[in-house]
């Protein structure tokens, strides 16, 4: 099997499953035969294609002479795949990216359709340029940001215009939902909505923290620095970025659980409860675990954690996070949706809630397709239950820290003020907002203070 090969089967199973699309690649990949670098490439592809989705199809529907109801699927990704690496992979030739892809419509079940995708890839193929320029356009394609951010001349304009339609411009530019864009565009203006897009177009930097159980940050950073692997330090003092991204299984340490992988917003979470020794813990939704067991390193493994979550078989990644990293004290619990999280009292809970993954769409780029303006009703009802009952379970003068990877407002600071001036006594200590690429996701934390007297609805 080739790598395209590979990305398009992953693109095809994408459509009809509701999990993440990294999921779908690391079970591919487990049973593929692939290079290391064969095995990046489908990760880069796959990746790109789900990211760029409504950029690719501005540039390949007007080449398709069909009604699109009547192209099959399969067949939309694979020109979506070709489309993909001649508009934003520089480092593969035109003439590979048409007839490497030509020869998946064979692979995907359809060789009669190879005369139709060359046609339709040619045409994308004379479309772009070898040119750059820094000023968005309807000729002007987003590409990267880099030091300054850079757009690909297009040979004819194919996107709407950015001063007479900006929401159409993000929308096809940067491939998000239109109503999405009209959002983001409403409450950050042009600018800063383009470099959110660039963000979340980008492959997001690999982060690590390290086990303070088991080694070190600079300890951790020389054994890797002696791997020839380069990380800088982060502002969490547990925190590592890495230069490149390497396969996690194979970076030094890994079997011996001297760090887990996690995204620098995400570490700020468990360090604002601030665990101590002997503390009994609430962790609502808690799989795959990083927070859990960030948690219980902060309390050097000496504190008593209730690890609570719906799904049964992500409970199992958090017990096998917790073998890896010398983790003691969780005791896992299904939770079932609607029901009663276990009693308390307990000194301190994290309520680490479901929500719209706003704040993560380079990580879960599937996010951006399946959600919809609808749902957030449902989420903020959801959030809002959640923190109560979490409130309800500590007690008198204990803290509960609500978080999410959003960046919208209302499951934010919204839901903390609705709690907030629903319990009596209820104190908002300290919150935090982390903005998408500086440096890291997008995510919000708040930390509650449970009233010395039991909190109650207010009259």
């Amino acid at each position: 099997m080739t790598a395209r090969q590979a990305a398009a089967d992953i693109l095809h199973r994408s459509v009809s499953r509701d999990g993440f699309v990294a999921d779908l690649i690391d079970d591919q990949l487990a049973r593929a035969p692939l290079s290391p670098q064969d095995r990046r490439f489908v990760t880069q592809l796959v990746f790109g294609v789900v990211r760029r989705r409504a950029t690719l199809d501005a540039l390949v529907r007007p080449f398709v002479n069909r009604a699109p109801s009547t192209v099959d699927d399969r067949l939309w990704d694979v020109l979506h795949l070709g489309a993909f690496q001649l508009a934003f992979l520089t480092h593969v030739p035109k003439h590979a990216a048409v007839n490497e892809t030509v020869s998946l419509a064979a692979h995907v079940g359809l060789p009669q359709a190879t005369g139709f995708v060359n046609g339709v890839l040619r045409r994308v193929a004379d479309l772009i340029t070898d040119a750059f320029t820094e000023t968005p356009g309807p000729a002007a394609l987003p590409f990267d940001a880099g030091a300054e951010p850079r757009f690909r001349v297009l040979a004819v304009p194919m996107l709407p215009d950015p001063v007479a339609d900006p929401v159409g411009y993000l929308a096809a530019g940067f491939s998000w939902p239109k109503w999405l864009a009209t959002r983001w565009h409403a409450r950050y203006g042009d600018w800063e909505a383009a470099r959110l897009g660039f963000w979340f177009n980008a492959a997001p930097p690999l982060w690590v923290r390290t086990n303070k159980l088991r080694t070190d940050r600079e300890s951790y950073r020389l054994q890797l620095a002696a791997a020839m692997i380069d990380a800088e330090p982060g502002s969490h003092p547990q925190s590592l970025r890495f230069a490149e991204h390497h396969p996690v299984r194979d970076l030094p340490g890994y079997a011996a659980g001297d760090f887990a992988v996690q995204d620098h917003s995400s570490m700020l979470v468990a360090s604002a409860l601030n665990p101590q020794p002997g503390n009994r813990i609430l962790d609502l939704c808690a799989a795959p675990g990083g927070k859990t067991t960030h948690l219980a390193e902060l309390a050097d493994n000496r504190a008593k954690i209730v690890a609570c979550d719906p799904d049964a078989r992500r409970l199992e990644t958090v017990t096998a996070l917790c073998q890896r990293l010398g983790i003691k004290g969780v005791e896992t619990v299904q939770l079932k949706e609607g029901g009663d999280p276990p009693a308390g009292p307990f000194d301190a809970a994290l309520v680490d809630v479901p929500c719209s993954n706003t704040g993560v769409l380079g990580r879960r780029p599937e996010v951006r397709w399946r959600l919809k303006p609808t749902e957030f009703e449902h989420l903020i009802r959801l959030q809002t239950k959640l923190l109560i009952q979490a409130v309800e379970r500590v007690k008198p003068g204990g803290v509960v820290v609500y978080s999410t990877c959003s960046i919208e407002p209302d499951e934010n600071e919204g839901v903390v003020a609705v709690v907030v001036r629903a319990l009596r006594g209820l104190t908002l200590e300290a919150e935090h907002h982390s903005v998408p690429g500086r440096p890291s996701d997008g995510g919000y934390w708040a930390r509650l203070r449970v009233p010395r007297v039991a909190p109650h609805p207010r009259s």
